[in-house]
């Protein structure tokens, strides 16, 4: 059950950040307005961490007895 919620935990997070790094990757590359989205980089980097600290934290809850 641990190594589910781990695989599961990392499979998630993995699946929301290549959805939210490659579309914006895209419009900055490809659009004229793209270049301003470089702004929320570190805002869209900082919720990345965040959501992969809270699925560690899920996926270590199952380790406590």
């Amino acid at each position: 059950m641990v190594r589910l919620r781990f695989v599961a935990a990392i499979s998630l997070w993995s699946l929301v950040a290549l959805g939210v790094v490659v579309p914006l990757v895209w419009l900055i590359n490809n659009r004229d307005w793209g270049v301003a989205l470089m702004l929320l980089v570190p805002f869209i980097v900082y919720g990345l961490m965040r959501l992969g600290r809270l699925l560690e934290a899920w996926a270590n809850a199952a380790q406590r007895p």
